[in-house]
């Protein structure tokens, strides 16, 4: 029987770090159920093990299908996929927990595009476990795209005040700078708007960011850049009626938007925009990945495998993600029933 309020699937990650004890964390918490349905997509004796890290005492129950959960308090519903040895140590690189990892994304894809959960909200995976067990991507972002089909797709950061998408993400600097074309500027800041707008924002105001000092200063900095790479795309979204404007200084955009002045920054490359999110703190930063046929949002933290097995890694990244996610899962929702 289909939950009434949305399903969102929570990936597990990497199991030697800390994403197994945020989950059971966080679902140990008073009022996690409220307006949508955890279901968690990982191993559950690793799950129990961090819930006796954690001293929490919490039913761990394995299902088969959403059909098969029943949500209630201190009950973890997990599809599990026994596939992490009960002695693989915390806080190490393992190719097991890099594959686990994997798996988990791939069913938790396998859900969402059948329509069995609304959402994903993914704890963090470990790239190098990751490659260790081979599967070579940078991250979740393109493995994500890469299960799911999809071509293209973008990072959003929100944190309070402030949220930022980016045109390129897991790059060397000077192989991003090289990658930034008119394009794919134009995409990024359709696909925030149209994000925005199905979130119920009204015209929302898009700044987009230079890659040079000050923008580069018609030319003075770099080798116009901006003339050649940017402002194009910003013109094209421009036509089509999006209030977008650029290239701007990133060095002041950021305080203007946390200002109120815009609802969506464009950064250029990866540090440009990751670095004003998470000054503002991680327990408040969420990644959402933005060209999914399906809703995906993120801690925006790694494995902390420095801590992972103590049972004192700080849950509230995982709250905000996962309440971001409901939020899209209920305006995407909307959203096809308003155009159906």
């Amino acid at each position: 029987m289909k939950e009434n309020r949305p399903v969102i699937g929570i990936t597990m990650g990497d199991a030697a770090g800390v994403g197994p004890e945020i989950i059971v964390k966080a679902l140990a918490s008073d009022g996690f159920l409220g307006e949508a349905a955890p279901l968690v997509i990982g191993d559950a004796r690793r799950l129990a093990l961090a819930a006796k890290a954690c001293r929490l005492d919490l039913a761990i129950r394995q299902v088969s299908s959403v059909g098969e959960a029943q949500f209630s308090a201190r009950r973890v519903n997990v599809v599990d996929i026994a596939c992490i040895p009960e002695d693989l140590p915390w806080g190490r690189v393992s190719a097991q927990a890099g594959d686990g990892a994997f798996q988990f994304i791939e069913r938790a894809v396998y859900l969402a595009m059948s329509g069995d959960i609304d959402a994903i909200c993914t704890a963090p995976l470990n790239k190098e476990a990751l490659h260790k067990a081979g599967h070579d991507f940078p991250g979740h972002t393109e493995l994500l795209a890469h299960l799911s089909h999809t071509d293209e797709v973008s990072m959003m950061l929100t944190a309070p005040g402030l949220r930022v998408i980016h045109v390129t993400t897991h790059l060397g600097l000077v192989d991003a700078v090289h990658s930034i074309t008119p394009e794919r500027v134009y995409r990024t800041i359709r696909r925030g708007h149209d994000l925005l707008t199905a979130a119920g924002a009204d015209q929302p105001r898009i700044a987009v960011c230079g890659v040079n000092p000050h923008a580069g200063e018609h030319g003075l900095f770099g080798n116009r850049e901006e003339e050649r790479q940017i402002a194009p795309g910003v013109q094209k979204a421009r036509d089509e009626g999006i209030d977008a404007v650029g290239p701007l200084p990133a060095d002041t955009v950021f305080g203007k938007a946390r200002q109120g002045g815009f609802d969506l920054v464009v950064a250029q490359y990866h540090d440009q925009g990751h670095i004003p999110v998470k000054l503002l703190g991680l327990q408040n930063g969420v990644n959402v990945t933005v060209g999914l046929p399906f809703v995906r949002t993120s801690v925006d933290h790694g494995t902390a495998f420095d801590i992972a097995g103590r049972g004192i890694a700080d849950e509230r990244p995982l709250l905000a993600a996962y309440r971001e996610a409901v939020a899209l899962a209920a305006s995407r929702t909307q959203q096809i029933a308003s155009t159906s």
